[in-house]
């Protein structure tokens, strides 16, 4: 036994090992959790009065958009961001517990926003998500596991279609704040101090 754990210790220990090796073997559980979730969800509904469909911006003469769509997207995000992760703990072996942490903030924005929207308290669930896209501005919420953890923690009250449309626009904030914002005012900063 002795051999086996210091074998695997050695191997964990060469460059390029570390977390991404043991990380790596997590990858289908990203794919797992959100099929799980989604199943539970979807039969839930399926014996509760059949899978809800709900209206793109909440107006009936809009099309309506099923649940049965939550077999689909939420384990592909899943999957994505697993297989992300996986990639940035390949190099930085931190990657992996700030993936992880992404992933419960953004779950817990998620859960606080459905809930607030679902007991009826429109103006909160509107500052929640304001403030989310705002935090987009600092925090790279465009990154997989913020988008997962946040359609993840909304899919039990509003399916996972429009939790996804609206995680994509806190993403192409925060990516456009990130990517095209943030070197501009970079380079205009070391413009002013040369």
């Amino acid at each position: 036994m002795r051999v086996i754990a210091r074998r695997a210790s050695a191997y964990c220990r060469k460059p390029g090992n570390g977390m991404s090796s043991v990380f790596r073997r997590a990858l289908p559980y990203g794919l797992a959790v959100a099929l799980v979730a989604s199943a539970a969800h979807l039969g839930w509904e399926y014996t509760h009065g059949g899978v809800a469909s709900h209206h793109l911006l909440a107006r009936p003469d809009l099309p309506a958009v099923s649940n049965w769509w939550g077999l689909l997207i939420p384990p592909l995000l899943g999957w994505l961001a697993s297989w992300m992760a996986v990639r940035r703990a390949a190099v930085d072996g931190r990657a992996a517990n700030r993936s992880v942490s992404a992933f419960l903030g953004a779950l817990l924005v998620g859960l606080a926003l459905s809930f607030s929207f679902a007991a009826g308290y429109a103006s909160l669930a509107s500052g929640i998500f304001f403030t989310a896209l705002a935090a987009g501005l600092l925090l790279p919420t465009y990154r997989a596991e913020y988008v997962f953890g946040f359609v993840l923690g909304m899919t039990f009250v509003l399916g996972s279609v429009l939790p996804a449309a609206a995680a994509a626009v806190g993403a192409a904030i925060s990516a456009a704040a990130h990517f095209l914002i943030r070197p501009i005012m970079a380079g205009l900063l070391r413009a002013v101090r040369a």
